[in-house]
């Protein structure tokens, strides 16, 4: 695969397009000339999940940097990743990822549906309000506030603060995709990760002195390192809701376009319209492991130090695995998607986000039946770690 293809205007604008040429050849392919130190992409499904749950491919850890990129540790943005359970494994990833996993346990999950709801009413009302003096950005006043609110509650972060957070998140987001890691990139995600730091910090040291029910006061009581809890506290916190609010645009994009199927869209079928929202526009796209010792991938070698695209986009699309793969179809007999991951490092916010989406999406049309986009959507033309709308400016009309 030519990984210029991937980063080209044709393959961020339109990816299910490369997808279908790499199906074509086979479930997994060499990177042409190891390009930018990948030596394999693996886009068939069954092999992706392979891959993503095998312990001999693992995420870019400090292993990987300390090869790769000598002067990682003089960024606090790539420190700040690094001690976070989102690029370690084994015993320094699964014992962080079990405390924090108490957070997202089926019955509080469950218990959440009520403040869900309630918050998804309230984020309406003020819809309604804004659609008074016109159409509405709904990436910014949806979107975002409706899962940032929920991990803002189970973190224990004040609901006021929420504004400041999102320019920082973007900004550590930005060095993640495969072409970020630019200088002026680096240069905000920095500061970003400083600010952050500094937040959690005086957090944790609030949660110590007078502990809540909630994820600050729950990490600050183990035995973690003052880095790695602050660390996890960011990183959680940022994929917490990341993901969520991509779905949530991605997803009102797709009813838009399919007035037929948003006419079907009902309480009881929407838990199969937001899984199907999730096959077909994941809002994580690619993830990246690499080989510590020389390893293989379906016949292609992967040499010891060098990286591996685990396209979830396209595995998603594996003609393979399911019927009329390019087709939005919510009632499609074979469900199912790796829009979450597999492996160890599943994540652990898929019921959450599933919820959050079934409860948003039926009443944001019951609010608004004739709700419809006022201008083409901006669209972050990335199709590499995470794709989805930066704006989404809705008309907001009623009955």
């Amino acid at each position: 695969m030519d990984l210029n293809a991937l980063l080209s205007e044709e393959g961020r604008v339109d990816p299910p397009a490369l997808y279908a040429r790499l199906h074509r050849e086979g479930v997994a392919v060499p990177v042409d000339g190891g390009a930018q130190g990948f030596a394999v992409a693996v886009h068939g499904f069954d092999a992706v999940a392979q891959v993503l749950k095998d312990p001999r491919f693992r995420q870019l850890d400090a292993a990987y940097l300390d090869l790769h990129t000598p002067q990682w540790r003089r960024h606090p943005a790539l420190r700040v990743l690094r001690d976070s359970m989102f690029f370690t494994d084994g015993p320094a990833h699964d014992g962080v990822r079990q405390i924090i996993g108490r957070a997202f346990t089926a019955r509080r999950v469950g218990a959440l549906e009520h403040a869900v709801t309630d918050l998804t009413e309230r984020l309406l009302d003020r819809l309604a309000q804004l659609a008074a003096d016109g159409p509405v950005e709904f990436m910014g006043e949806f979107a975002y506030l409706l899962p940032s609110s929920v991990m803002a509650e189970l973190l224990g972060v004040p609901q006021e603060d929420l504004a400041w957070f999102r320019p920082r998140v973007l900004a550590i987001g930005a060095i993640l995709e495969l072409d970020g890691a630019n200088w002026r990139n680096m240069v905000r995600a920095d500061t970003a990760a400083r600010e952050l730091s500094a937040y959690f910090t005086d957090l944790v040291g609030k949660r110590r002195s007078e502990p809540r029910d909630d994820l600050v006061s729950l990490l600050a009581a183990t035995d973690l390192g003052d880095d790695a809890l602050v660390a996890n506290l960011i990183t959680t916190f940022n994929a917490g809701f990341v993901t969520t609010t991509h779905l949530l645009g991605n997803g009102l994009t797709m009813l838009l376009e399919r007035p037929h199927l948003r006419a079907e869209l009902n309480p009881h079928n929407v838990g199969s319209y937001v899984d199907e929202m999730l096959r077909f526009e994941p809002p994580v796209q690619i993830l990246v492991r690499y080989a510590p010792e020389d390893a293989e991938i379906e016949g292609v070698p992967c040499p010891a130090g060098q990286a591996v695209l685990v396209m979830i986009g396209a595995a998603n699309r594996d003609p393979a695995r399911f019927t009329d793969p390019d087709a939005f179809d919510p009632a499609r007999p074979d469900p199912g998607s790796l829009s979450f991951g597999f492996g160890p490092h599943y994540c652990l916010g898929a019921a959450l986000s599933r919820l959050e989406g079934q409860v948003a999406f039926p009443a944001l049309f019951d609010r608004f039946p004739k709700l419809a986009l006022a201008q083409q959507p901006g669209t972050v033309a990335k199709p590499l770690i995470l794709r989805g709308h930066d704006t989404l400016t809705v008309a907001c009309h009623g009955g």
